[in-house]
């Protein structure tokens, strides 16, 4: 009887250490943009509020995401509106894309007022 019970608590053990060694086997460092995201000014904190500035963060973001051609990076672009002035910061896949963004982004405020943060992944 203790030899079963003493059998089924090795096995239970094992069973437990396999679990869990794949989640330390394969754990990553947590990505942290902190050091160069101090440097920009327009956050996404910074979005205004103001019902006008929401409404075009939304008709930007939809004129963005209507648009099949662009990579999931792209699509994933922060969109921040500051009293009408609409910036766009994150990683594209190309400098083709980014102009395209800027483009879309065109279609719903005037070019002027469009601030073009995007980078090249590399």
């Amino acid at each position: 009887m203790k030899s079963i019970r003493k059998t089924l608590v090795a096995s239970a053990a094992i069973a437990a250490v396999c679990l869990f060694v794949p989640v330390f086997a394969t754990a990553q460092a947590a990505p942290d943009n902190t050091k160069q995201n101090t440097d920009h000014t327009t956050t996404a904190d910074s979005q205004s509020n103001a019902s006008a500035d929401r409404a075009t963060t939304a008709k930007v973001r939809k004129a963005i995401m209507a648009d099949k051609n662009l990579s999931t990076y792209a699509h994933n672009v922060k969109v921040i509106t500051t009293n009408g002035q609409v910036t766009l910061k994150g990683p594209v896949k190309s400098e083709e894309e980014k102009q395209q963004i800027v483009s879309d982004a065109s279609t719903v405020v005037s070019a002027e007022n469009v601030t073009n943060q995007l980078t090249v992944k590399q």
